[in-house]
């Protein structure tokens, strides 16, 4: 189990109730192990800060970005979250939203190579 900050728990249950159309889409393509057998865990506290998915045993963070992550501002708080969050071990794949509902086959096949690469299967 990854540290985190305990004041995040009510903030990512909140978020788990709230996912967007392009977050629901990508969760119930994944979700229950139809994913390469490999658990993702939806909206999870890691660090200081609550990543969109987290695949554990893949050491793997998938982040689905709405309008306001393309602001500079945006931008440059992703930057920041990614290096903490590579700091710690972890991969992050970002897509936006757009791409995630209308090419979510695009998106399952990068995301399933990722994993499959962080266990060392064969995609």
């Amino acid at each position: 189990m990854r540290y985190y900050a305990p004041y995040l728990k009510k903030y990512a249950r909140r978020l788990r109730y709230d996912m967007t159309d392009a977050e629901r889409r990508f969760w119930y393509c994944v979700r229950r192990k139809r994913f390469s057998a490999v658990q993702l865990y939806r909206q999870t506290p890691i660090g200081r800060y609550i990543v969109d998915f987290y695949a554990p045993a893949a050491r793997l963070v998938v982040e689905i970005d709405g309008g306001q992550h393309f602001t500079d501002e945006g931008r440059a708080a992703d930057a920041l979250r990614d290096a903490a969050l590579m700091q710690m071990g972890l991969r992050v794949l970002r897509f936006d939203d757009r791409t995630v509902l209308m090419e979510t086959d695009s998106v399952l096949d990068e995301v399933w190579k990722a994993v499959c690469a962080a266990i060392g299967e064969h995609a």
